[in-house]
């Protein structure tokens, strides 16, 4: 197989390969949102019955994250995303010929975790042994696939919906996935130079006991506030479109809303890839959280399309660089080998937030009959992950650790 070097020109066609990838394969996050309230009245559900395909999505995400991260760290990412790309398609057919509630379940269970999980954490993994100077750029991109998605799937998807229904838009997105991931892997088909060397990489600059924690310590940690921050970001992200049908605005205004807001995340994202080199993973997570909660406190009094958009912009724009940094903290503390297992641990967790919060969000409406209580519950383990990570720089600081520039492999 042939090798290319790091920060090379291929290196950056790589990074736009997997864009590509995770933009087409995270499409299930957002349709599974957009189509909420069409299959909520096909099926008959309440709220929190039509959030369970979300959430299905996500826990499908998490676990199969866990299996592809192993995976990508033993044969590569070629091999694991060209099967799952036609096993996503087949999910999708699964679910649009669905009459049964639990065989559409069962069929967004496969598409997250032939999709989202195998495009996000062993992408973002593999593209961050192909950089040095510019890594936490270069993660912050590839971690923008499923932004990009969200920028582009919802309003594609509304104009679907109207016109054909939820079903043959679960059936087009089948056909685009498999047509475009398939070719696309082409790219990827290169290794790193010195890709041995990185194999057999013992550690990195920084060191798990740098923290005073033992490796699973820090692990567990990380999943902690990545599941914290995201039971607090799955509000916003799964019931906007809803939140806006119940206000009286529609669905087209909620989906348009969506992709505002994930646009935004977009240009945070990258923003906050610029920071995160200069800053490290830590100390960039702590502002990006701290302003999200800023964001979901100004939700709370919005009731104006005008007030709604606002927040969901602010929102996108605080939020959008929190995760992409447990990749650069997983590459700073952790050997480069073990990239894809050990963040795939804390996408896990962030996913699992993602999950749980989503379908809370739906049980606190079908509790209460209005969102303003699931706004703060999200504010609570916003919290929470703010916590996690002052505790983690209070401990490098006391340790001298340092926090400003990621490890080379």
């Amino acid at each position: 197989m042939k090798t290319a070097a790091l920060d090379s020109g291929y290196a950056w066609c790589r990074l736009a390969a997997c864009l590509l990838l995770a933009t087409v394969g995270s499409a299930g996050m957002f349709v599974v949102v957009v189509a909420l309230p069409a299959f909520q009245l096909d099926f008959g559900l309440t709220r929190a019955g039509a959030s369970v395909p979300y959430t299905m999505v996500m826990a499908g995400f998490g676990i199969g994250g866990l299996l592809a991260g192993r995976a990508v760290d033993r044969y590569g990412v070629v091999m694991p995303l060209a099967v799952s790309a036609i096993l996503l398609a087949l999910a999708y057919v699964q679910a649009a010929t669905s009459h049964s509630v639990l065989l559409f379940n069962l069929a967004h269970v496969q598409i997250g975790c032939f999709g989202c999980a195998v495009v996000f954490a062993p992408l973002v993994a593999d593209i961050s042994k192909w950089f040095t100077r510019r890594r936490g750029l270069a993660v912050a991109i590839a971690a923008c696939g499923n932004y990009v998605g969200g920028a582009i799937w919802p309003p594609l998807l509304v104009d679907m919906l109207a016109e054909s229904g939820w079903r043959a838009a679960y059936m087009t997105i089948a056909g685009v996935s498999v047509t475009v991931m398939l070719p696309t892997l082409l790219v990827l088909l290169r290794r790193p130079e010195g890709d041995d060397a990185i194999r057999g990489d013992g550690g990195s600059a920084g060191s798990p006991a740098l923290l005073g924690l033992t490796p699973n310590g820090l692990l567990g940690l990380l999943a902690l506030a990545g599941f914290g921050c995201c039971m607090a970001m799955a509000m916003p992200q799964v019931h906007i479109v809803s939140l806006c049908g119940d206000l009286g605005f529609g669905p087209a205004r909620g989906a348009q809303m969506l992709a505002v807001m994930l646009a935004c995340g977009i240009a945070s994202r990258l923003a906050f890839g610029f920071v995160s080199d200069r800053l490290g993973g830590l100390r960039t997570i702590l502002i990006s959280s701290a302003l999200q909660g800023v964001a979901l406190v100004l939700f709370l009094p919005a009731q104006s399309l005008t007030a709604l958009y606002g927040a969901a912009a602010l929102f996108g724009l605080f939020q959008g660089g929190i995760v992409p940094c447990y990749a650069l903290i997983v590459r700073e503390y952790f050997p480069a080998a073990q990239a894809g297992s050990r963040l795939s641990v804390v996408i896990l967790a962030t996913i699992s937030g993602m999950a749980l919060g989503g379908w809370t969000s739906g049980a606190i409406f079908d509790w209460t009959g209005s969102y303003t209580v699931a706004f703060v519950h999200g504010i609570g383990w916003n919290l929470v992950n703010l916590s996690v990570i002052l505790f983690l720089l209070s401990r490098a600081r006391g340790a001298g650790s340092g926090l400003a520039a990621p490890a080379t492999p």
